[in-house]
């Protein structure tokens, strides 16, 4: 997300800090995905490059609002996502709840190397997370896998957008703390009081040594 929103902030009149650059997309991002809630992502992105470049400032083209709209697909995995995601298809069913449209997160797909069990995105809902509606589409379709809701571990990095509305929903959730070495919560909204969780760790990979830790005793 840096990488592609440095053509922008490289125009404006001081360096922006990685912090600076990522809360504002997300106080952009998270205030168009409410007000547009059906709008594919790559769509969606492309009008927060606009906002962005309009709050520094900056004068860009529609094009390169569509050019980084459309740059999801070159977003990188983090390193030990896949492994982790491989070695957890072992012992469990994967569904992904995604806030991206169909065609990027295909993209996002073929980096991790792994066949989900389900995949869900924004654009098959209509809205974005933290919506209930979400949730609820969520559990209604695991429902019909024969998958109730006391056999899920909700586990993602964002309060806001994951831990929030899995305690509304009485989810347990894993919380994986990625920026435990950062201030705030870079490319997401802060999410008020924090939510609860049942789980914590600092990456997907120890999240598999803790299994199997477990699983060896």
């Amino acid at each position: 997300m840096v990488a592609g929103l440095a053509p922008l902030a490289d125009k404006f009149d001081r360096k922006l800090t990685r912090n600076e650059i990522l809360e504002a997309h997300a106080r952009h991002e998270s205030s168009q995905q409410r007000q547009t809630p059906a709008k594919h992502y790559q769509e969606l992105l492309s009008i927060v490059y606009r906002r962005l470049a309009e709050e520094w400032g900056v004068s860009v083209s529609w094009d390169e609002c569509v050019r980084y709209g459309h740059s999801v697909k070159d977003w990188p995995a983090f390193p030990d996502s896949a492994d982790a995601l491989q070695y957890l298809k072992q012992h469990y069913k994967l569904v992904i709840l995604s806030n991206v449209d169909n065609e990027s997160f295909s993209a996002s797909n073929r980096k991790l190397g792994v066949d989900f069990d389900a995949i869900y995105t924004a654009e098959d809902i209509g809205s974005y997370k933290p919506a209930d509606a979400n949730f609820k589409y969520m559990l209604t379709m695991l429902k019909c896998l024969g998958i109730g809701k006391s056999d899920i571990l909700h586990t993602a990095e964002s309060m806001f957008h994951d831990h929030a509305p899995a305690n509304r929903h009485g989810l347990k959730s894993c919380w994986i703390y990625r920026r435990y070495v950062h201030e705030g919560f870079g490319a997401t909204m802060p999410p008020g009081e924090m939510p609860t969780y049942d789980f914590r760790f600092n990456s997907m990979a120890e999240m598999v040594e803790a299994h199997k830790l477990e699983s060896s005793v």
